[in-house]
């Protein structure tokens, strides 16, 4: 399986479903474009949270310095993201690729990142906030993958149980809610895998 999480919005917690996607498939993982480097980036959090061997943990090709819109920060840099250099690894084995920000922050000035995901052609697994707000959000985000013709796995909701969005989000959006993420505390990998064993996504994903 390789596919490709998006969110909604900035953090909402794609990493940490990365991680949890990652561990659950036995998956190599990949930050193309990493805006920010302290703590290591979003790698090195997925590294920490899963102790993930080098050979798994895929280099980006694009380190930026600056916690800010990846095209802004790589002119900060004095860099020109070119999209020819976020060709997919190769490999069919298992292959998590997790973006920055929301599908429509730009990579530069004439590229946005759901161009590239365009390119990629990967089925999309979109992370969403689960409470006010997140309708909007994701709504749109949906119409925007759809408008391009990309696929979309399914929602996971990020944050406290709430008594409504989801059956709202499934309706309204038209695709499923995979997993229903509450904060975790510690947040660690056996936590994870326990949200994991079992979960509609591990079963949607599993070949």
């Amino acid at each position: 399986m390789r596919l490709v999480i998006c969110g909604t919005d900035t953090d909402v917690g794609k990493t940490v479903v990365s991680a949890l996607v990652v561990q659950g498939l036995g998956a190599r993982y990949w930050k193309p474009v990493q805006s920010g480097t302290e703590a290591g980036g979003d790698s090195g959090r997925v590294r920490q949270l899963l102790d993930l061997p080098p050979a798994r943990l895929l280099r980006e090709a694009y380190r930026l310095q600056a916690p800010v819109s990846p095209h802004w920060s790589a002119e900060r840099d004095g860099v020109r993201i070119d999209p020819e250099r976020l060709a997919l690894p190769p490999g069919d084995d298992p292959l998590v690729v997790e973006t920055a920000g929301g599908l429509l922050v730009p990579l530069r000035r004439d590229w946005l990142q759901i161009q590239q995901l365009e390119r990629w052609r990967l089925p999309v697994l979109l992370v969403a906030r689960s409470g006010l707000g997140t309708l909007n959000h994701t709504l749109l985000s949906l119409e925007a993958l759809r408008r391009r013709g990309l696929a979309v796995l399914g929602l996971v909701l990020n944050g406290p149980l709430h008594a409504d969005n989801p059956r709202t989000l499934e309706e309204l959006g038209a695709v499923p809610v995979l997993l229903e993420l509450p904060p975790l505390d510690p947040l660690n990998a056996t936590a994870l895998a326990a949200c994991w064993q079992g979960s509609r996504l591990a079963r949607s994903l599993r070949p």
